[in-house]
């Protein structure tokens, strides 16, 4: 530990701790950011609520996307064009073009950094097709995700640990942050932290706060969310007053394992698999005839849903669909597919070498969050058309709103989203010479707000039971804001969210006896659950169109008129507010908004 590193004590209170840089979260995004800090020689203070490796990075399966054009001709351009239709034109084009730039780029870096990416014949790296992804504008599928087998997001975690351990990064393995500090000047100043195990609560100080606390699919029943994804950054930034952008989108992934949510990648559909319902059609051919199967996700499970819908679903309950993949042979799926077999095996009971794997559309993937930059620096709205960067705060990986995904985030770019992303922020952190910075002073109530939450959870003698309200709000979010909505289920949702928030500020831990203060972290966990939800609902409620994943029954067609517009929700009152999307590139023609067809 540095020098200016050591605890001291303050008149909050609280220990304080003092570095150049905390970031919360040790994902993807997180330990790029802080890769690039340590090797320039800053302070950097990594908190993780699980090991580094067990980061929810690690279930990432498919494949980086990049237009490396190892397997055919492929270009940026191309890239861009298809995040953007994928995105159902909601996502910045500035920021767009940034990102597919430099995709090839952040690819090379980390294999360079040891990554072990599958190979061809000529020993460039192995790409898979995937869904949304053309070559020449639309014109025929493209192989452009980078695989390491189907465990990329676990080959990527591990290297970039290793370079972190390497570069000497301080890990706070198993430790939690409550709030972001402010001062009277809206400035962040860092966070206020518990260690789980022990339950201590200290400040740590920071001249720059890097929020990586992915996504936070937990508010709902069936998710492919690891139980740590309850967005704990986006219910800190939400209680310091600043917005949260874009929270109605929500992406659905096509094939969860039927009853278990466990993720089966697009990588499946990329290696050949095909989707069937009861009757043994390949029902994607009458939806996306060009495409099929690997259509853009959000048109690929509305397309499951109206399947079982129409009565066309599999089983007893004809609730799920098939999976079909043993025809690729058993070469190809223990070469391609090892880590989906054995899923397919523990959680579906079924060998995908001889049958089909059951699946269904469960919640993925945030495409909002914390209203960001291409530089990773929050920005708070200052009018309709300009932002503010947050001094002191910055934002990556799923937790974060650039906007790169819009309204639907295209397959491999959630991996390469980290990358960018995480590069950028710490490149720009650096750039700002923060070592040469002095420490500013910590306001008077830091660290109130946090140990007002404490105290009142410690307190409780009488109260609902946290994991009955957390169980109820993931089934209200399901049934009121899931594939299809309509206006009568999301008015209902909102009025339901609203009283299950009433009732979190009434919670009491009921089992004390737990180790690890695991029932108190889950009381923790619940106040930034229900900010997230509220905000979702509130969003999807007032959105009046469909675009993307947000798909109403009420009003069915997108309309660019009344809503090319990213949602600003703010805690405060519920309030909403709305500003422009960039149809800007940096240096290309714009893409205009045109219905999108696959």
């Amino acid at each position: 530990m540095s020098a200016d590193a050591r605890a001291v004590n303050v008149t909050a209170s609280l220990p304080v701790r003092r570095y150049d840089a905390v970031i919360v979260g040790a994902g993807g995004s997180g330990m790029r950011a802080s890769l690039q800090l340590a090797e320039a020689g800053l302070s950097v203070a990594v908190l993780s609520k699980v090991f580094p490796t067990r980061s929810h990075t690690v279930a990432a399966q498919g494949g980086i996307g990049a237009s490396l054009g190892n397997m055919s001709e492929d270009h940026w351009l191309w890239h861009m064009y298809d995040t953007i239709k994928g995105s159902d034109w909601l996502g910045d084009q500035d920021a767009i073009e940034y990102m597919c730039r430099q995709a090839p780029r952040v690819v090379y870096e980390l294999e360079h950094f040891g990554m072990p990416f599958d190979r061809n014949a000529d020993g460039t790296i192995y790409q898979r097709p995937f869904g949304g992804h053309s070559a020449n504008f639309g014109e025929k599928p493209v192989q452009r995700a980078c695989a390491a087998a189907d465990r990329t997001g676990h080959a990527m975690l591990h290297t970039l640990y290793q370079r972190n351990v390497r570069a000497r990064t301080q890990f706070f393995v198993e430790w939690m942050a409550l709030d972001l500090i402010r001062n009277a000047d809206g400035d962040v100043l860092g966070v206020v932290a518990c260690e789980m195990e022990t339950g201590e609560v200290w400040i740590l100080q920071a001249k720059v706060t890097v929020l990586a606390t992915g996504g936070a699919g937990r508010i709902f029943a069936a998710s492919t969310n690891a139980f740590i994804n309850t967005g704990d950054g986006l219910g800190m930034v939400a209680r310091a007053g600043l917005p949260l952008e874009d929270m109605e989108f929500w992406q659905f992934h096509p094939t969860g394992v039927a009853g278990a949510g466990v993720l089966i990648t697009e990588g499946v559909r990329g290696e050949g698999g095909i989707l069937l319902n009861a009757n043994g059609e390949r029902f994607m051919e009458r939806y996306a005839p060009n495409l099929k199967d690997l259509a853009s996700r959000d048109v690929v499970s509305r397309s499951m849903d109206q399947e079982i819908k129409e009565g066309r679903g599999v089983g007893e309950h004809k609730d799920h669909l098939l999976l079909k993949l043993d025809h690729l042979g058993p070469e190809v799926i223990m070469k391609r597919l090892p880590s989906i077999r054995e899923i397919a095996i523990k959680f579906a009971n079924v060998d995908p070498i001889r049958e089909p794997i059951p699946v269904v559309p469960t919640i993925h993937y945030q495409m909002g969050g914390i209203p960001t930059n291409i530089h990773g620096q929050v920005v708070a709205p200052r009018d309709g058309y300009h932002s503010t960067p947050v001094t002191g705060l910055y934002a990556v990986g799923e937790c974060a709103c650039v906007s790169v995904h819009g309204a639907n985030r295209l397959g491999t770019n959630s991996l390469l989203d980290l990358l960018v992303f995480g590069h950028s922020a710490g490149g720009h952190i650096v750039a700002q010479n923060f070592p040469a910075q002095a420490h500013r002073d910590l306001p008077r109530d830091a660290g109130d707000l946090s140990r007002a939450r404490l105290a009142r959870l410690d307190g409780a003698t009488s109260g609902e039971s946290v994991p009955e309200i957390a169980n109820t709000l993931r089934k209200t979010m399901q049934s009121h804001c899931g594939v299809f909505r309509n206006q009568e289920l999301l008015a209902e949702g909102v009025t339901k969210v609203l009283e299950i928030e009433q009732r979190v500020a009434h919670t009491a831990i009921k089992d004390r006896s737990k180790v690890f203060n695991t029932a108190r972290v889950e009381a923790l966990e619940l106040d930034n659950l229900i900010e997230v939800a509220k905000a979702t609902v509130v969003s999807a409620e007032a959105r009046r169109e469909s675009r993307g994943a947000q798909a109403r029954s009420d009003y069915p067609e997108r309309n660019d008129a009344d809503w090319l517009k990213h949602t600003l929700w703010y805690r405060d009152g519920n309030r909403l507010d709305y500003k422009p999307v960039n149809l800007k590139p940096i240096s290309v023609d714009s893409f205009p908004p045109k219905t999108r067809t696959y």
